[in-house]
């Protein structure tokens, strides 16, 4: 399959740093790297014009880079609460999205955009969960995003206290213990 060449504008993550000539299929340059402007096509004239820019989009970066930098050391451990309905066994009822993480990330002073959220994988259980969240291409930042029924379940958790059925667990061996303790003759 034919490849296109392009000078990359920006870092991108598994693919290059800036000013490199990658080649890349054709589906992700015309839908990906070019839109997003993180990329030009690799030709005579764009060699020239980047070569002319590329003090001036270096400087530009890392000046980004170091806003990112201070930035991620002001809300370094940045954890967030989201509320969500959710069944007994702890699994919720849909799942919450990088849109959700984004929103509780602007509640709590640090404005980004859902697609600077990396989710591995939905977020469909209570608990504590890890997130990504990319603040310059060449900074990103760990945000703890606490999904809870309600705000006292989401103190529990932040505590390390059992939730959901586990707590529902714990007690009945409490009962059971107390049980057996009056059973036995004095």
């Amino acid at each position: 399959m034919a490849q296109v060449e392009l000078i990359l504008l920006q870092r991108v993550e598994k693919l290059g740093q800036m000013g490199e000539l990658v080649k890349v299929k054709p589906g992700y340059a015309r839908n990906f790297l070019l839109p997003q402007k993180k990329a030009i096509r690799a030709n005579k004239d764009n060699l020239a014009k980047f070569e002319a820019q590329r003090v001036q989009l270096e400087a530009l970066n890392i000046k980004r880079r170091d806003e990112a930098e201070r930035v991620a050391e002001r809300v370094g451990g940045l954890s967030i609460v989201i509320i969500r309905q959710a069944g007994e066994s702890g699994s919720l009822y849909g799942s919450v999205s990088p849109r959700d993480i984004a929103e509780g990330c602007t509640t709590n002073g640090l404005s980004v955009l859902r697609n600077q959220i990396i989710l591995e994988q939905p977020i469909k259980a209570l608990g504590l969960t890890k997130v990504r969240v990319v603040l310059h291409p060449e900074v990103s930042i760990t945000v703890t995003v606490n999904v809870a029924r309600s705000v006292e379940e989401a103190e529990k958790q932040i505590r390390g206290e059992a939730v959901g059925l586990a707590a529902e667990e714990a007690d009945a061996v409490d009962v059971e213990s107390l049980l057996d303790q009056q059973e036995e003759p004095v």
